[in-house]
């Protein structure tokens, strides 16, 4: 399913009230993507929000950092889709990818699929992203899931936003 395009400012604009980038790791995002490892036996898993000049990593299992340029990002490619759901299953064939640092060095990306978490007005703030080592296909019922586990991050997202006003 394809959304209408938001402008990009307007995007980032809606990125930055979450006040989330920068922020320190927090279990509860810790645990899911350490869950979404298991369900989908990846070695890799993330939650990414894609900013002006980076993404940056909420939370992560396998990739050892918490942000990259944008020029080493899938993630930015999902954002730009407009789609719920960005596959790719071989990044080292697929025209958007083949050049991509990390397809091409460390760590070695072959398969990325990656649900675009919106906000509830509908800008995409990131992805929930799975990465495998190898090329591979995603379910339809996989995909199902993942994109309801990124709905699952948007409601964390939102809860947080809650607790800071609150805190305020």
């Amino acid at each position: 399913m394809e959304l209408p395009a938001c402008s990009n400012t307007d995007r980032l604009e809606a990125l930055r009230r979450y006040d989330i980038l920068d922020s320190p790791k927090e279990e509860e995002f810790e645990k899911l993507v350490r869950l979404v490892t298991e369900l989908f036996d990846v070695p890799i898993a993330a939650i990414s929000f894609v900013d002006e000049h980076r993404q940056w990593f909420k939370a992560e299992v396998g990739l050892y950092c918490r942000e990259t340029p944008l020029t080493c990002s899938i993630c930015a490619h999902a954002v730009e889709s407009g789609k719920e759901l960005f596959v790719v299953r071989d990044a080292s064939c697929d025209l958007r990818t083949t050049v991509n640092p990390a397809v091409t060095g460390s760590p070695h990306i072959r398969f990325y699929a990656g649900a675009v978490m919106r906000s509830p007005d509908g800008h995409a703030l990131g992805t929930l992203l799975i990465v495998d080592r190898k090329p591979r296909e995603l379910t339809e019922v996989e995909g199902r899931l993942l994109r309801t586990l990124a709905r699952h991050v948007v409601l964390l997202v939102e809860a947080r936003l809650g607790t800071s006003a609150a805190g305020n």
